[in-house]
């Protein structure tokens, strides 16, 4: 038996999705009670009122939810997070298996 800590986060951009958002609310760019509610709302008009278990739906709902935030305050359009979202694919899918994806290659 391992004393290892099992992840909290089944994949790393799970992390990512959460850490960004935490920084964003603690450099003021909007109020948690107001993330909460929409992401709440958001979970609901997907459907899942069910229990989660942190995996690519929940988090895709959370980063839905923070993309429109972002567009509301003008900070990210929807085409500028679609044109990252592209670069973000092309760089995957030509990065080397095992080797760490970068974007600009």
């Amino acid at each position: 038996m391992s004393d290892k800590p099992e992840p909290v986060f089944s994949a790393p951009w799970h992390a990512q999705a959460f850490a960004l958002t935490v920084h964003l609310n603690e450099t003021g760019r909007f109020a948690w009670t107001d993330w909460a509610a929409r992401f709440g709302t958001n979970l609901a008009r997907h459907g899942l009122e069910r229990d989660l278990d942190g995996g690519d739906d929940y988090f895709h709902v959370w980063l839905e939810t923070l993309e429109s935030l972002l567009e509301e305050d003008g900070s990210a359009g929807r085409a500028e997070a679609e044109h990252m979202r592209a670069e973000w694919e092309r760089a995957y899918l030509t990065t080397p298996h095992g080797m760490p994806v970068l974007l600009g290659r």
